[in-house]
């Protein structure tokens, strides 16, 4: 029987080959991280190698202040930023860092994507926002991300001058918030290509993303 820490190996392994199928990573870029339930620990990727290479027994278990627990090389240089929204995030079961395209040149702007289309309200709830620049190495970066989020719909952040992050009650949710940012990131600027997006309304808004969240998909059958 595999530990529940190899089955998150594999997952968080395999989640980072949805980076790559959506386009959302570049040559080593981009990690995801998992924290491991019940415990102080999270797993991420090891820094600087291929996706290619990735494989559940490369990833690295880390604590949460970002020291390796088991792993032969260095984790991502996120781990401090990761470790840190788990640390002061309790519901974040997973965090994501993309530079996809798109939603790298509206945080290249320091400009929110504005919350203009149903599947935005749908997903995220309100605009996605900005957080502040902060530089890679420690968890300056989670400092911004924890306090950009913290209290906000959205799962995601668009680090000023550097790109995206995002988080979600595990990790397949924050590839998911990461996907959803970049496509709905690309819409909004083709939009503005033809003029300005209309808004729309907060009550809509809010009445979207509650059924979104609360009804769409299959529920579990009544007992």
């Amino acid at each position: 029987m595999s530990s529940p820490i190899d089955l998150l190996r594999r997952q968080v392994s395999d989640l980072h080959q949805e980076l790559v199928r959506y386009d959302l990573v570049v040559w080593t870029a981009g990690n995801v991280s998992a924290r491991v339930p019940g415990e102080d620990l999270l797993v991420i990727k090891p820094s600087g190698v291929s996706y290619d290479e990735l494989t559940p027994g490369n990833m690295i278990l880390c604590d949460l202040d970002g020291k390796v627990v088991e792993g032969d090389q260095s984790p991502s240089s996120d781990t401090a930023a990761h470790a840190y929204v788990y640390r002061h995030m309790p519901e974040v079961g997973g965090v994501v860092h993309t530079h996809s395209t798109y939603a790298s040149a509206w945080a290249a702007r320091a400009e929110a994507v504005p919350c203009v289309l149903t599947a935005m309200a749908d997903e995220f709830g309100a605009e996605i926002p900005v957080g502040p620049f902060a530089l890679i190495g420690d968890d300056s970066i989670g400092r911004g991300i924890v306090e950009t989020l913290r209290g906000h719909r959205s799962p995601a952040v668009l680090m000023k001058s550097h790109g995206v992050f995002t988080i979600g009650k595990d990790a397949r949710a924050a590839v998911k918030a990461a996907v959803m940012c970049e496509d709905v990131a690309r819409t909004v600027h083709i939009s503005r290509q033809l003029g300005e997006p209309l808004p729309i309304a907060q009550d809509d808004i809010d009445r979207l993303n509650h059924r979104y969240q609360n009804v769409y998909g299959q529920q579990p059958a009544a007992r």
